[in-house]
């Protein structure tokens, strides 16, 4: 199933995969692709064969394989009609299979929200080697104690030009900032809905 949100006056089309433990529906996904909407880019998101399993039995399953994944995602992006720039990204999981993708399909880009750079507690185990030879711009958006890749190992790591990391002050794999810290959880999604909109516009084609 396919969840469309339209912007009124879109400038591009960006299909957004969820993560591994939520899908196209979690408040995250809605409330993201509710702000890129008003900022004039239409949503396209959908529900790996995993998460629509999940929806049917009400029993809890791991994610496919990344084979499977990536099936289901160029099955997506092919479906959709190319009147608009197409950009591909998502959260977490979901973005690491769309950034798997960026040099294999027509896209102008790619953007994640929290990408996986290892499991936590595991940094030696990197999933890294695609990003250092990437051809196509991706935006990654990723909170600055985001246990799947703080700000002081991902300086450390060999990424391609086209690779744009930006942190979100004290934010956690899902952007949220602790209380302590004075910072708000919504300006951190508006100010990640304000780059991925900018990094859309200035890579539309």
């Amino acid at each position: 199933m396919i969840t469309i949100d339209k912007a009124e006056h879109p400038i591009a089309n960006f299909i957004f995969a969820h993560g591994a433990g939520a899908g196209k529906d979690s408040d995250f996904m809605q409330d993201m692709s509710a702000r890129l909407v008003g900022l004039g880019i239409t949503v396209i998101r959908f529900d790996f064969p995993y998460m629509q399993t999940i929806a049917e039995t009400g029993k809890k399953r791991p994610p496919d394989r990344a084979p499977v994944l990536l099936d289901y995602f160029k099955r997506v992006i092919g479906d959709v009609t190319r009147t608009l720039p197409l950009f591909i990204g998502g959260k977490s999981m979901g973005g690491r299979m769309a950034s798997l993708l960026l040099d294999e399909e027509d896209v102008a880009g790619g953007i994640v929200f929290g990408y996986p750079f290892h499991p936590p507690g595991k940094p030696e185990k990197l999933r890294t080697e695609h990003l250092q030879t990437l051809s196509t711009p991706l935006l990654i958006l990723q909170g600055e104690r985001d246990t799947f890749g703080r700000k002081d190992e991902i300086s450390e790591y060999s990424l391609s030009k086209q690779v744009n990391v930006r942190f979100l002050a004290d934010g956690d794999h899902s952007l949220k900032p602790r209380k302590a810290s004075g910072l708000s959880y919504d300006e951190h999604l508006n100010t990640a809905a304000n780059l991925t909109a900018e990094f859309i516009s200035q890579h539309s084609r």
